[in-house]
C-alpha cells in the first residue's frame, strides 16, 4: 500500500512541475488589443502549453496544417450542402500554410473561411424558401445518398441548389408519410365517419411548412454565430489535432464542462453529442430515468422531441443546447424522443424525466442458478469513488463486500461485468485488482520524458480474495479503468475476458487555466480593450499529460483490450475499426514499454478449447445468427446509404427497417430465460420497501434476458468441466 501512494503522490508532483514551467512565461500587454489580437494569444498560449506539457506533442507542421484545415471545413459542412468546388479550391490554398500561420501569428485562414462560410449561409437562406414553395412528387426515381465521404462538393452554384432541393425533399418526404399514416390511423377510428379528410396534396404542403419551420430555426442559429463561436470550432480543433480528448474551451464552454462534469446537466439522463450535422446520443447515464427506461441507446440519432402528446419539434438545424432544452424539464413529467437507430430503424421512447439514483451507480451482485450449479454475477456501472471522505464509498471496497457474498453463497465462479464502463478512479482499479490475483503490478502509468510508474496492488483479507473461476465482461462501451483492469487480469491469465472489443482510450487529462500565463497587466488590458466584458479571459485547455500501460508492457491507448473470446455485437462487426478510439486519426499512437514484474496465475483451462466451445454454441445460436447479420446490415449501410425518395420505395425501405429493429428486439427479450436470484445477505435491504422490490425484480428480470450474460454463464460452466480442470492441472494439450 505504501508503494502505491507514493505513486499516488509522484504523479501529481511531476504534472505540477511541468505546469510551473508552463506558467514561469507571462505574456504581458502591449497596447490596446482586438479581437484578432486575442484569437492569436489563445493559439499561441495553446500551443505553448502543449508543446510543455502534453505527453506527446506533435510537429507543428503540413500533417497537422491538414489535420486541421479538413476537420474544420468537416465540421461546417459536413453534409457539403454550403461549399461549392469554387469555395474549396480558394480555401485550399490553405490546406498546408495553417502551420506556417501559426508560426508567423497570422488568422488569415480562419478570416477567410469565416467569411465564405458567412457568405454561404446567407445565401443558402434566400433560395431554400423558394424551393419549399414548389411542391414535390414523391413519385419518381430520386435517391439521396446519406453517407456524405460518398459526396463530392458540386461544382456551382447551380448545382449547390439542386442539392438543396434534395435534401429538402428527403425532409419533406418523412414528415408527410408520417401525416399521412396518422390520417390513416385515425380512418380506422368508428366515431371518425363525418370527418373531412385531407388530401394528399394538403398533406404535402403541411409537410413543406413543418420543414420550413424547422430550416428557419437552422437559419436563426447561423445567423447568430458569431465569429466567436466560428473560431472555437476553429481553435478547438487545433487542440483535437493533438489527441481526441485535447479540447480548448472559451469561459462560456468551460462552465458548461464542469455542469456537465457535476452531473447538473442531467434531464433524462443522457449524454448528447452534435457530431456531423446531428444530435446522437453518446452515453446513457447510470441511475437516470434513460437507464431505467432501458429503450433509449448509445448510437440513436434524435430526429424529434416532444412534450408527452403535443406536436414533436423537429430539431433539424437546432443547436445543441437548444435541443436539451426541449428535453430538459421538471420531474415526473413526459418527453417523447423520435429516434433514428443506426440500422435505419425509426422509433418513438417515452421517458418519464427523473433526478439519477445514485444507489445505482453502485456495485451489486446476484446469483444465476444454472444447470450446471450457482454463478455469481457483479454489475460495475462505472469506478466510483467518494474523495471527500475519508472513509467514503468506493467501487473497491464495495466489489470485496460482492464477492464475500457470492463466495459465502458457494457459487462455482464470478462473472465481472464490465460493459459499458468508461472509467474512474485509478486507486480503485488497483485495490480490486488484488481481490483477485492478490499482491502485484496492476497498471504502468507514465507522462512525457519520465520513467514509468508502476502502480501495485496488496492482497484483502482471506475472505474477500478470490481464485475461482473469472469471467470479465468487456465491450466498446468499455473503457480507460475498465481496459486497466481487464487487461490486468488478462496478462496474469486470472480471468477469461469475454465480448467485444473495448474503447481504447489509455490516456489521463487535466483541464489547465489559460489565464494563469497571461500577466496581471495583459488581464487589465483585455477589460478595457474593445472586447470588452467578454474579454477577460482566454478560457482553459483540457490536456492529455499521462498514459497507461499494461503490466505487459504494451499500451491500452488505441487498440484497447482484445477480448478472449469475442461475441457478435448488435451495431458493430468485431474487427470493425469505426467506433471507439480507433475511428479518430489524432489519437495517440499505440506504443510498448518494457513489462512490468509479474508472475501469471495461469489459472484459465486451455484457452484455445474454451474459445472453440464457445463458438459452437453462437454460431448455432438463432439470436446470435441475427445479431450478427444486423452487424452486417448496419456496417454496409454506414458505408454506403442511399434512401429513394419515392413513396412507395421509402415506404418499403423504412417498413424493412423497423421490422428488422422490432424482431431484433423481440428476439434479444426472448431469447433466454434466466434463473437469477439475490444472496442472501441483500434480501433485507431489497425487501425494504415496495420501490426497491420493484426495482430489483426489473433488474434480475433484464439479467435473466441478457444473451451474453447466458454464454458467459456457460463459458465459467465450461471452465469448471472435470476435463478442463484435468488439462489445467496437468498441463496437457
Amino acid at each position: 500500500m505504501l508503494q502505491f501512494m507514493k505513486n499516488k503522490i509522484l504523479i501529481p508532483l511531476l504534472i505540477a512541475g511541468c505546469l510551473a514551467v508552463f506558467f514561469s512565461f507571462k505574456y504581458t500587454a502591449s497596447g490596446p488589443r482586438s479581437s484578432n489580437d486575442k484569437r492569436k494569444l489563445v493559439i499561441e498560449m495553446m500551443l505553448n502549453a502543449i508543446n510543455v506539457v502534453h505527453y506527446s506533442p506533435r510537429a507543428i507542421d503540413d500533417t497537422f496544417s491538414a489535420r486541421v484545415f479538413r476537420k474544420t471545413i468537416n465540421d461546417l459542412d459536413y453534409g457539403k450542402i454550403f461549399f461549392t468546388q469554387q469555395d474549396m479550391k480558394k480555401l485550399k490554398t490553405y490546406e498546408f500554410k495553417i502551420d506556417d500561420e501559426i508560426k508567423d501569428n497570422s488568422i488569415e485562414f480562419f478570416d477567410t473561411l469565416d467569411a465564405i462560410f458567412m457568405r454561404r449561409i446567407e445565401a443558402a437562406e434566400k433560395f431554400y424558401g423558394g424551393l419549399l414553395d414548389q411542391p414535390f412528387s414523391f413519385k419518381g426515381n430520386d435517391e439521396i445518398q446519406l453517407v456524405a465521404a460518398k459526396l463530392d462538393y458540386v461544382t456551382d452554384d447551380n448545382d449547390l441548389i439542386e442539392r438543396w432541393r434534395e435534401q429538402l425533399k428527403s425532409r419533406v418526404i418523412v414528415k408527410y408519410v408520417e401525416l399521412k399514416d396518422e390520417q390513416d390511423k385515425k380512418k380506422e377510428n368508428k366515431d371518425s365517419v363525418n370527418v373531412k379528410w385531407k388530401t394528399e396534396d394538403t398533406l404535402e404542403a403541411m409537410a413543406r411548412q413543418s420543414v420550413r419551420k424547422s430550416y428557419q430555426t437552422f437559419f436563426k442559429r447561423y445567423k447568430a454565430m458569431k465569429d466567436d463561436e466560428l473560431f472555437r470550432i476553429f481553435a478547438n480543433n487545433i487542440a483535437m489535432t493533438e489527441d481526441p480528448h485535447t479540447e480548448y474551451f472559451p469561459p462560456v464552454e468551460k462552465k458548461k464542462f464542469d455542469e456537465l462534469m457535476s452531473g447538473n446537466f442531467v434531464g433524462i439522463g443522457a449524454k448528447l453529442s452534435p457530431a456531423n450535422d446531428k444530435v446522437t446520443v453518446t452515453e446513457i447515464i447510470t441511475g437516470s430515468a434513460s437507464y431505467r427506461q432501458r429503450e433509449l441507446k448509445s448510437g440513436d440519432e434524435i430526429i424529434k422531441v416532444a412534450q408527452g402528446e403535443k406536436e414533436p419539434v423537429d430539431i433539424a438545424g437546432f443547436d445543441l443546447d437548444d435541443v436539451v432544452k426541449l428535453i430538459r424539464g421538471p420531474k415526473g413529467t413526459e418527453v417523447r424522443l423520435t429516434v433514428k437507430r443506426p440500422d435505419g430503424a425509426i422509433k418513438v421512447i417515452s421517458i418519464i424525466r427523473d433526478i439519477v439514483e445514485i444507489e445505482e451507480t453502485f456495485a451489486k451482485s446476484a446469483i444465476i442458478n444454472s444447470t450446471d450449479g450457482p454463478v455469481g454475477y457483479i454489475y460495475l456501472p462505472e469506478f466510483y469513488a467518494d474523495f471527500n471522505h475519508i472513509n467514503g464509498r468506493s467501487c473497491a471496497k464495495d466489489i470485496a463486500e460482492e464477492v464475500k457474498k457470492l463466495k459465502a453463497s458457494g457459487v462455482n465462479g464470478i462473472i465481472l461485468d464490465l460493459r459499458g464502463n468508461g472509467g474512474g478512479s485509478l486507486n480503485d482499479v488497483v485495490e480490486m485488482a488484488g481481490v483477485f490475483v492478490g499482491q502485484g503490478p496492476v497498471v504502468q502509468v507514465k507522462s512525457n520524458n519520465a520513467s514509468p510508474n508502476v502502480l501495485k496492488a496488496q492482497k484483502p483479507s482471506d475472505s474477500t480474495y478470490y481464485t475461482g473461476p473469472l469471467a470479465i465482461m468487456v465491450d466498446e462501451g468499455s473503457a480507460s479503468a475498465s481496459e486497466i483492469l481487464a487487461a490486468a487480469m488478462q496478462d496474469y491469465k486470472r480471468a477469461v475476458i469475454v465480448g467485444g472489443m473495448t474503447y481504447g482510450k489509455g490516456t489521463v487529462q487535466k483541464i489547465i487555466d489559460l489565464d494563469q500565463g497571461v500577466s496581471p497587466q495583459m488581464h487589465k488590458q483585455m477589460e478595457n480593450d474593445t472586447l470588452g466584458a467578454q474579454g477577460k479571459s482566454i478560457g482553459s485547455l483540457k490536456l492529455t499529460m499521462e498514459k497507461f500501460y499494461r503490466i505487459n508492457g504494451g499500451s491500452t491507448q488505441l487498440k484497447g483490450v482484445t477480448p478472449d473470446i469475442a461475441l457478435p455485437d448488435a451495431y458493430d462487426s468485431y474487427d470493425d475499426e469505426d467506433f471507439g478510439e480507433r475511428n479518430n486519426k489524432s489519437a495517440l499512437a499505440w506504443d510498448e514499454i518494457k513489462k512490468a514484474d509479474y508472475t501469471p496465475t495461469n489459472s484459465i483451462p486451455d484457452l484455445k478449447q474454451l474459445t472453440a466451445m464457445s463458438a459452437s454454441r453462437v454460431k448455432s445460436n438463432e439470436t446470435f445468427s441475427l445479431i450478427t447479420e444486423n452487424s452486417e446490415y448496419t456496417k454496409k449501410k454506414r458505408e454506403d446509404n442511399k434512401v429513394s425518395l419515392n413513396e412507395i420505395k421509402y415506404r418499403k425501405y423504412q417498413a424493412e427497417a423497423n421490422e428488422r429493429s422490432k424482431k431484433f428486439e423481440d428476439l434479444m427479450k426472448q431469447s433466454v430465460k434466466l434463473d437469477v436470484t439475490n444472496t442472501k445477505m441483500d434480501m433485507q435491504r431489497i425487501t425494504a420497501d415496495s420501490t426497491s422490490i420493484a426495482k430489483n425484480k426489473e433488474w434480475l428480470k433484464n439479467i435473466g434476458q441478457n444473451i451474453y450474460i447466458a454464454e458467459t454463464v456457460n463459458i465459467i460452466n465450461d471452465m469448471n468441466k472435470s476435463a478442463m480442470k484435468l488439462e489445467r492441472k496437468t498441463g496437457m494439450k
